[in-house]
């Protein structure tokens, strides 16, 4: 696990910026997964204006929240096609949403799972940190074996996401990739930005392995670069 420490958010953004691209434009990679969430977006719009011969990827969405409609512009599937699939040139069919209909939720990501075992595994993941150290949707309590699978979601979670939902409604449940699949990724990048991550930064990088903070397990996979900004490691015993 590499952590690099950055003076502002915009400087870590770049710094991500250019391993995900020399990671992307690597020999060999071929299936990606990335975050919704609001944390990686400006990293996907750098990737964009690169402007990069990326139609070969697929490109596999993390998570989802269950019960907000399809065409809902807010749900992670929708956002990650207009910043992801559309602005990085992704061939048609080539991006795989989850399924955020209640009673279709578990057997997509099921089959989702299935595919990216089929292809040989995923080659780069793209993540975000929550607050309260979940990686997707994997809450606190989740254990590095866990598989693709929907879930009622951390109270944390449920208000940090009302500010996408005009502060009124916030979904409870959502759907994600499991840990044993982030984890088995040739490639792994997290980026973290912000006083409000860390807790979960110092947790990730100076705690125990736990499932207390799932994105701790990450201590143990061979190729994690973590960027964040100075914010987000002011929790930390030491920045060297």
């Amino acid at each position: 696990m590499n952590l690099s420490i950055h003076p502002d958010a915009d400087a870590a953004n770049a710094a991500a910026t250019e391993c995900l691209v020399a990671w992307l434009m690597s020999p060999g990679a071929r299936n990606v997964m990335v975050a919704g969430g609001n944390t990686p977006i400006e990293l996907y719009r750098r990737v964009a204006q690169r402007r990069l011969a990326l139609s070969h990827l697929k490109v596999f969405a993390l998570d989802e929240y269950v019960g907000v409609p399809l065409d809902d512009p807010r749900n992670c599937a929708n956002l990650l096609r207009r910043s992801v699939a559309e602005a990085w040139g992704v061939a048609p069919g080539q991006f795989f949403a989850l399924n955020s209909t209640k009673d279709e939720a578990l057997a997509g990501i099921q089959e989702h799972e299935r595919r990216i075992g089929s292809l040989g595994g995923l080659d780069v993941v793209v993540l975000g940190l929550g607050q309260n150290g979940h990686l997707g949707f994997n809450e606190p309590g989740s254990s590095e074996h866990s598989i693709g699978r929907v879930l009622d979601l951390d109270f944390i979670s449920v208000e940090a996401n009302r500010k996408w939902f005009e502060g009124a409604y916030a979904p409870a449940r959502g759907v994600t990739a499991g840990l044993k699949t982030i984890l088995a990724a040739r490639h792994v990048l997290l980026l973290a930005c912000g006083t409000h991550k860390a807790t979960a930064v110092k947790a990730l990088i100076e705690g125990p392995r736990s499932p207390r903070c799932p994105a701790s397990f990450l201590q143990g996979h061979p190729d994690t670069r973590i960027f964040v900004d100075q914010m987000a490691a002011s929790g930390l015993d030491r920045q060297d």
